[in-house]
């Protein structure tokens, strides 16, 4: 998992893989820069605009996961008390 989120190992992914790789590890590390030409390249790679707001959904739904569990004052069994 870890060389997919580092994206040195996305050898042998289609290109639609990789097209949704790209645009997950973009939303979530560089939101910022996001353009249309990101939704773009989700076109391309085949996506329809039902299947990009899924990935959009459920990329910032393991963002606020993630969040929510590294955040301050969490631990592995839950919220410390």
């Amino acid at each position: 998992m870890d060389a997919l989120s580092a994206r040195s190992d996305w050898n042998g992914l289609s290109v639609a893989e990789h097209a949704m790789l790209a645009y997950a590890r973009k939303l979530t590390l560089n939101i910022r820069s996001m353009a249309e030409e990101d939704v773009g390249a989700l076109r391309r790679a085949g996506f329809s605009d039902r299947a990009i707001l899924e990935i959009n959904l459920a990329v910032a739904y393991m963002n606020f996961v993630n969040r929510v569990c590294g955040g301050p004052g969490s631990r592995a069994g839950g919220v410390a008390g």
